[in-house]
């Protein structure tokens, strides 16, 4: 397997950074998850405008331009020989002292592009619904740190991943700290209710994710669905005519129960199935090609 690093392509073993590099001091970088489907990269503009986006928030400045990431995720991929792909294509701040100061980072950020498989989930729980918890680990407030920088520091979203674990399931639902529906650890939710599609909106701390922006207009323009970006409780979960989650690695996939709570008949919806049909044809057709 070959890893960009910094302009170049090494072999796995030999990716490595220094370990005065910030990004693993303090989890202070960015990243991106992206997907490859038949030679075509999804929504590659999108995920780096996002990659841009989450930067420019933290103050890193990238130390080549937009289009030559694109190039170079292109390359990486054409090394590797893959054209059904995860991607994950790291920014770190680079290497400094020990201390928080971004200013004492001597070297330039770090550009790190892995190619690889990803499997979230076992294959039938697309087929039969996955069950959900809510977790007592609650999302970090909005106006402290912005749900929409990517940054590297994930620890919130796996302590609550491991209380999912805990109680022997694989996702879980999390909560704003008015105790409104969010995310999942590291998906996005959406809920059908009498023929509505309703979503948590980056208000209430959820991601804007690229996959749920893709469903979104999936419904809009494919289904005829209305769509509404709303606070959303989890007694709105407990009663909803169906329940999935999106998210690059994760794709669509369906809730069939949260909290021990049948939603609905307990099994994936009719809407959901259509979008997951949609989704897949999407990403079929749609997409950056490698060449």
């Amino acid at each position: 397997m070959k890893i960009y690093l910094d302009g170049k392509l090494v072999e796995k073993e030999d990716a490595k950074i220094s370990v005065f590099d910030h990004g693993l001091l303090y989890g202070d970088g960015i990243f991106e998850g992206i997907r490859v489907y038949n030679g075509r990269v999804f929504r590659l503009k999108e995920h780096l405008n996002r990659l841009w986006s989450s930067a420019k928030a933290i103050n890193i400045k990238i130390p080549i331009q937009q289009k030559d990431m694109e190039k170079a995720v292109i390359k990486t991929l054409l090394a590797n020989k893959l054209c059904d792909a995860y991607i994950r294509l790291l920014v770190t701040r680079g290497s400094g002292d020990l201390g928080l100061d971004p200013r004492k980072c001597i070297t330039p950020p770090s550009i790190i592009i892995i190619t690889d498989s990803i499997s979230l989930y076992p294959e039938e729980l697309y087929e039969k619904g996955m069950d959900v918890i809510t977790v007592s680990t609650r999302r970090i407030k909005q106006d402290s740190l912005s749900p929409n920088i990517k940054s590297l520091n994930y620890l919130n979203n796996i302590l609550a991943k491991m209380e999912a674990i805990r109680s022997g399931v694989m996702e879980a639902i999390m909560l704003n700290a008015e105790g409104y529906v969010v995310e999942c650890t590291g998906d996005n939710i959406f809920l059908m209710k009498a023929g509505v599609l309703y979503t948590p909106p980056g208000s209430e701390g959820a991601l804007i994710g690229i996959t749920r922006d893709a469903v979104i207009e999936l419904a809009k323009n494919k289904l005829k669905i209305p769509v509404r970006e709303e606070r959303i409780s989890i007694y709105n979960v407990y009663t909803s005519d169906e329940c999935f989650l999106t998210g690059t690695a994760a794709e669509i996939i369906p809730v069939v129960s949260a909290d021990s709570r049948e939603i609905a008949d307990g099994k994936p919806g009719k809407t959901t199935v259509k979008l997951i049909k949609e989704f897949k044809n999407l990403t079929r057709l749609t997409g950056t090609p490698i060449k």
